[in-house]
């Protein structure tokens, strides 16, 4: 099986299937002297982690990390970094009527036609415990980014019917309630909605938004490895994700050049423009103009302005389907082709979606900490720095 492997400079491998013995990445081309510890990766896997029967599935791992290599008194050392998660709560008995069956809207059909080979048991490899491995690596991926200054917030935007307006958006309430949402009425509301569901043997979907703040301009290609077609493969590659935007997003698409436009502005020329209603930052690249700060009046373009960052917070967006494995009766086909009924049983998510919020971070991180190291040799001035002693 290929395309394990995510990223060209800063490169990660996950290995694994959902009742194996253990998951796990290895990456490779991460900076030496990071600071890392088991403590900088375990703080985001327990926000992925399972367990918590009111929100996500009551199968229980503790999700420890083992740090097999690369790091040493503290810092990594520049080789690969192994980390290995051990599965704890595997109940594959769970699975035995799924053998010859094939589960609506998961990966199963095309998967045995494809390797004629396939691991039941939750789904293996297309299992979302895969996304464990992850956010191990994005963790790793998240002590570089700290060190450039650079910080990824994501939070669930919508929950279903349920939506936040970007006028309500409260940042300081994300870590305050189990859905990670930027409203505490509406986390309520939400909770209640999954309950809901939970009694009625359904699911679904939502949006996690994510910002990233402190990004230099010029970070990403400007042709095939722009910043948001990047941004798009890792983020359209988490178990679930039907739609990525960036900006304005889709909504771009029914206004105006004039509403739309991102008009630029330098810190010491203010007075044409008026008062700004948001204001990024950048600096501006002339050499002699080092002082000045460049802004943007408006954001419509979400950070990204012909496939490189502009200096303004990037802000995306990913779309998540409901839940596949749902306890209601459904049709389905079997491994001789024959139209059966099927009832899944076992442990599932309500949504999926409050547990993805920091895998969506961790897949920007991994994005970003690939594009970054890329564009570090895009200047003969910056090999000169790098080499000169």
């Amino acid at each position: 099986m290929s395309g394990s492997i995510f990223g060209k400079h800063f490169s990660v491998s996950t290995f694994g299937e959902s009742h194996g013995l253990a998951i796990g990445v290895i990456i490779d081309g991460c900076p030496s002297n990071i600071p890392l510890t088991k403590e900088d990766i375990m703080k985001n896997m327990v926000r992925r982690k399972p367990g918590n029967a009111k929100v996500a599935t009551a199968r229980k791992e503790s999700d420890a990390i083992d740090i097999l290599s690369g790091v040493f008194e503290g810092k990594t050392t520049g080789t690969p970094i192994c980390l290995m998660i051990r599965n704890e709560d595997q109940r594959s008995h769970n699975y035995d009527n799924l053998k010859d069956v094939y589960r609506p809207s998961h990966a199963d059909y095309p998967y045995q036609l494809k390797y004629e080979n396939r691991d039941y048991r939750g789904g293996g490899r297309s299992s979302a415990r895969e996304t464990a491995a992850r956010v191990a690596a994005g963790s790793v991926a998240m002590c570089v980014l700290s060190e450039l200054g650079i910080h990824i917030q994501a939070y669930t935007k919508a929950l279903g019917p349920i939506t936040i307006n970007d006028d309500e958006l409260d940042y300081n309430e994300i870590t305050n309630n189990l859905l990670s949402m930027p409203h505490a009425t509406k986390a309520l509301e939400a909770l209640d909605y999954i309950g809901q569901m939970k009694a009625e043997k359904d699911s679904i979907g939502g949006v996690v938004e994510c910002q990233v703040i402190g990004m230099p301009v010029g970070v990403g290609e400007p042709v095939f490895d722009r910043l948001d077609a990047v941004l798009g493969q890792a983020i359209m590659s988490i178990n679930a994700v039907k739609a990525f935007e960036v900006g304005e997003g889709v909504k771009a698409s029914t206004m105006k050049g004039s509403a739309y436009n991102d008009s630029f502005y330098t810190s010491n020329n203010l007075g044409h423009y008026g008062e700004p209603t948001y204001r990024g930052h950048g600096y501006c690249g002339h050499p002699k103009r080092q002082h000045v700060s460049v802004h943007k009046y408006t954001n419509h373009s979400g950070g990204i302005l012909g496939g490189l960052s502009d200096g303004s917070p990037i802000l995306l967006r990913a779309h998540f389907k409901p839940t596949p494995s749902i306890a209601l009766p459904q049709q389905t086909i079997n491994h001789d082709l024959e139209n059966v009924g099927l009832t899944i049983e076992g442990r599932h998510d309500p949504t999926v979606v409050t547990r993805a919020v920091v895998v969506v971070e961790a897949m920007t991180a991994l994005a970003l900490c690939d594009l970054l190291l890329c564009g570090a040799t895009s200047r003969i001035d910056q090999l000169k720095a790098a080499y000169r002693r």
